[in-house]
């Protein structure tokens, strides 16, 4: 390595030991569950576990992450899934009671603030997909109650009240129950996250809120055009909302050529018997046996960079994070292939002219303020009215 760059990577380095990486989203738990069915022995993450995951405490350490939302995550097809939440609810706590020195939980802006003077890392849940709170208001809060602090209103699958960035649109954006999620969800403190959600989604919770909103995993549309990501408009609108949009390193969401790549791969598995999303040992021989006569398209540090530059410049340095979604993507850019990777984002952005304090609110600042900007607005809320028991059926039909 030249000596420019390993200035800017030791600069990194240091900045990071300072304001260490809030990561938006992790899919530990699900990788856990899918490899060895929570058997925490098994994949012991105080140990290097790169054959096996992108996530273990070493490279946590290497990578300076200092708070991580670990996604909750179940399929939006599988029977049960308010059970297979809980279950990947009992799984982050048994994490966090198996490595102490290490994990600290949180459930506040404060916590995590406390945890970074510990020298732990904070550790936060995220439900991914409002399948899991199984249309009902009183689940939404037993997972708050339960320490889940985010919940991404959809997955890839639209369900009964808000349509997703990847299915067909039906409801139009949210509707009347999925406004009363949003409200009931300011009410309680939990962040409403629109990644994965249709844009039209987006706009109707950016109308409802009154809180701050996420975007745990997205990047910017504008520079990719997959439906995944942020469009320009709705960007826009985070100033005055007070959110943060965590830039994602899913190759295929942030790569133009590697969109289209996947979309091919993605058929080939369905013509061969696997879900697209299936990261199994038999699934990604499929992947590989694909890849080996289409070669893959290779994201880079320089390409997720490019994302950040444009979110920055679209919403504001105060209105952006990091969300890499490790253990939820085969693959990953070159130069950030695990989470022990995000110096490397760092001294790119370092050299193309962010300053120590844009950085510092990219890494931790603006993720720590917006979680406690909803305590603040729930706090006012719960002053005002009490929890709604409104149903599906009582609103939307």
């Amino acid at each position: 390595m030249s000596s420019p760059e390993q200035a800017s990577l030791e600069r990194a380095r240091e900045l990071l030991a300072e304001f260490p990486v809030v990561d938006g989203h992790n899919d530990l738990p699900w990788a856990l569950r899918s490899q060895v069915r929570y058997d925490l022995d098994a994949r012991d993450i105080a140990t290097d576990q790169r054959a096996h995951l992108h996530t273990d405490l070493p490279r946590l350490r290497e990578g300076g992450v200092g708070a991580q939302y670990w996604s909750v995550y179940v399929r939006s097809d599988l029977p049960g899934a308010l059970t297979a939440t809980l279950e990947q609810i009992d799984c982050v706590r048994q994490l966090i009671a198996r490595h102490p020195a290490d994990l600290r939980g949180a459930l506040t802006a404060a916590d995590m603030e406390a945890a970074r003077a510990e020298g732990r890392i904070a550790s936060l849940m995220g439900a991914e997909g409002g399948h899991s709170i199984d249309n009902s208001l009183a689940a939404l809060r037993g997972l708050y109650a339960l320490g889940v602090r985010y919940m991404t209103l959809t997955h890839n699958d639209n369900i009964a009240w808000a349509d997703s960035a990847t299915d067909v649109p039906a409801v139009g954006g949210l509707s009347e129950f999925g406004r009363e999620v949003v409200r009931e969800m300011n009410r309680e403190g939990m962040l409403v996250d629109l990644s994965h959600v249709a844009a039209t989604t987006m706009r109707d919770a950016l109308d409802t809120t009154a809180a701050p909103v996420i975007f745990s995993h997205s990047s910017a549309r504008a520079v990719c055009d997959h439906p995944r990501n942020i469009p320009d408009d709705v960007l826009e609108r985070l100033p005055d909302n007070g959110g943060v949009a965590m830039v994602t390193f899913v190759p295929k969401f942030v790569l133009q050529a590697a969109v289209d790549w996947t979309a091919a791969a993605d058929g080939n598995m369905r013509a061969n018997g696997f879900h697209h999303l299936d990261t199994t040992p038999e699934a990604m021989k499929v992947h590989r046996a694909f890849e080996e006569t289409h070669p893959r398209p290779v994201a880079t540090v320089s390409t997720v960079a490019d994302h950040l530059d444009h979110m920055r410049e679209v919403a504001g340095v105060d209105h952006i994070g990091i969300g890499g979604d490790y253990d939820g993507t085969a693959f990953t850019p070159e130069g950030l292939s695990d989470v022990s990777g995000y110096p490397n984002l760092l001294a790119e952005l370092l050299d193309r002219g962010w300053s120590s304090t844009d950085l510092a609110k990219l890494t931790w600042q603006n993720a720590v303020r917006v979680l406690g900007a909803a305590e603040d607005v729930a706090r006012d809320l719960q002053a005002k009215r009490g929890p709604s028991n409104a149903t599906l059926g009582q609103l939307d039909c």
